[in-house]
């Protein structure tokens, strides 16, 4: 029996971008294709089989602990950026500012899809989602040297819209314009807490 069900849910791809050296700089720069490999996106710094622990896991791992990468890319939904960029006062907000890596429309409320779930290009590269990924405030200045004061207002305006992390499960190549099918883990919600 699949653990996983396929959806009618797609998205497509609208932007793609990397980080070529996340020492200079954070912002990607866009691509029209990205090539997967089980390390992450071919060229991109946030690519490996394993990091570093970063402070969002300091609970579970000292920071600077070499663990297992799931933060491969960096997703978000074309909405929630529209919503974010309505919310501190830009007229269009550009995905390089943050370090995406994949910008999907289409897929309803997409930073809140469960971890384990699955997003499929029709040749078979598939992306699994790890978690939310927390808004902070890294990309101010960024934002600000392209949008002069609005930086600032970005953390507490992506709360909930900043996209997620992910890996990948399965190699291939993403492009401008294709489509990534939902599957979605066939499991109720946890009910624990």
């Amino acid at each position: 029996m699949p653990a996983l069900a396929p959806t009618e849910i797609y998205g497509t791809v609208t932007w793609l971008g990397t980080v070529p050296d996340r020492d200079a700089a954070l912002a990607s720069t866009p691509r029209e294709t990205l090539r997967l490999t089980f390390a992450g996106p071919v060229d991109e710094a946030h690519g490996g089989l394993t990091r570093p622990s970063c402070s969002r896991v300091t609970a579970q791992h000292p920071k600077g602990t070499e663990i297992r990468n799931v933060r491969q890319l960096a997703v978000v939904s074309e909405e929630e950026l529209a919503q974010i960029a309505a919310d501190i006062g830009v007229e269009r907000f550009d995905p390089a500012w943050i370090g995406a890596t994949l910008v999907l429309r289409g897929i309803p409320d997409f930073t809140h899809l469960p971890p384990s779930a699955r997003l499929q290009a029709e040749d078979g590269a598939t992306i699994v989602v790890d978690m939310e990924n927390r808004p902070c405030n890294l990309p101010a200045p960024v934002i600000d040297a392209a949008a002069p004061g609005h930086g600032r207002a970005f953390k507490a305006a992506a709360k909930g819209l900043r996209g997620v992390t992910a890996w990948v499960e399965r190699e291939g190549e993403l492009r401008r314009g294709g489509r990534l099918r939902l599957h979605l883990p066939d499991q109720r919600a946890w009910a624990g807490a």
